[in-house]
């Protein structure tokens, strides 16, 4: 089963998701409809709202409400990739113009609150008050996840300890909450629950570290941004973290003068360093170790089709190249 017999199991509800995401664009607005669009359907995997739906699936019907909260996880996701490209600057997203490239930060920023207040006007439509209390405690902790990547940037001496803590906050809760909502709306037992909530938030982790891995590995037509952007960026990633304690003391110094520049312009040097250090090798394992632990959190489902494509996405997760 490769990636899009995976997407093929939940076709028609991801296509009344992306229905509904549309109604809820539809804005008297002119500019949240032209920018809401855009970004929607500017291509992405769409995993959030896939594993919310696998989920689901994994444990009987899909309801009305696991549509609505497909729709809303898929809204938080396009919120923070509009504010977290006006952060970093950044003037490509999936290989397009980025959105505030296209119409300004400011109107980057106010459409992603908007998209952020829709979200939150489509979950009080579901009446259950476990799934409010769980979206607002996530987009809490990815708020703080932001403002801590924004305090470790140009910080060489951030350990591995701070950046998974950022990644844990700033991606992985989303996964986590896409999973973990399939088990509430499905009245799954706590066990469940929370088993599905750590397979999300083990493969968000996964996830972003091949993410940041592939900042040193992919091309830029693969990755759909340019490379070198997280060290443009002054974002002490793993790859970089590693090679820094894995290298002479010279090298580790172009590496931390990189870091502290955001100099885009030491990328091939700082790239033979990430590779003579095997840097990568070691961020991938780290990856493969997440990924492993998500698989192991998928015990409790009964054997499908769907716990098959959960475990198979988590193995699609670090074996990607985009």
């Amino acid at each position: 089963m490769d990636f899009d017999s995976i997407k093929k199991l939940t076709t028609s509800e991801a296509k009344a998701v992306d229905q509904l995401i549309i109604n809820e664009l539809s804005s008297d607005v002119v500019l949240i409809n032209q920018m809401g669009r855009y970004i929607v359907g500017s291509g992405g995997k769409r995993l959030r709202p896939m594993l919310l739906l696998l989920a689901a699936k994994a444990l009987g019907d899909v309801s009305n409400n696991h549509l609505i909260l497909a729709a809303v996880i898929e809204f938080i996701h396009t919120a923070t990739l509009l504010h977290d490209d006006v952060v970093d600057d950044s003037d490509l997203r999936r290989g397009k113009e980025s959105a505030n490239a296209v119409w300004g930060n400011a109107a980057s920023v106010l459409v992603g609150d908007y998209l952020y207040s829709s979200a939150f006007e489509m979950m009080v439509r579901t009446g259950n008050m476990r799934v409010m209390e769980i979206l607002s405690k996530t987009t809490t902790a990815i708020a703080e996840g932001e403002v801590l990547q924004l305090l470790n940037c140009n910080n060489p001496e951030t350990s591995e300890e701070k950046y998974l803590e950022v990644i844990a906050r700033k991606t992985a809760i989303l996964f986590s909450a896409a999973t973990k909502l399939a088990a509430v709306i499905s009245d799954a037992s706590a066990e469940v629950e929370q088993s599905l909530a750590l397979y999300g938030q083990h493969l968000g982790v996964a996830f972003q570290l091949i993410d940041d891995a592939l900042d040193y590995k992919a091309s830029t037509d693969e990755l759909g941004k340019n490379l070198g952007d997280d060290l443009a960026e002054g974002k002490p990633t793993l790859p970089l973290i590693y090679a820094i304690q894995n290298s002479s003391e010279s090298e580790a110094q172009i590496i931390i003068d990189a870091i502290k520049n955001g100099n885009r312009d030491a990328f091939n040097e700082v790239y033979a360093i990430v590779q003579s250090t095997k840097a990568i090798d070691y961020t991938e394992q780290r990856a493969d170790e997440e990924a492993q632990k998500a698989i192991s959190a998928l015990s409790v489902l009964p054997d499908s089709d769907y716990k098959q494509a959960l475990t198979l996405l988590a193995l699609f997760s670090v074996q990607r190249n985009y």
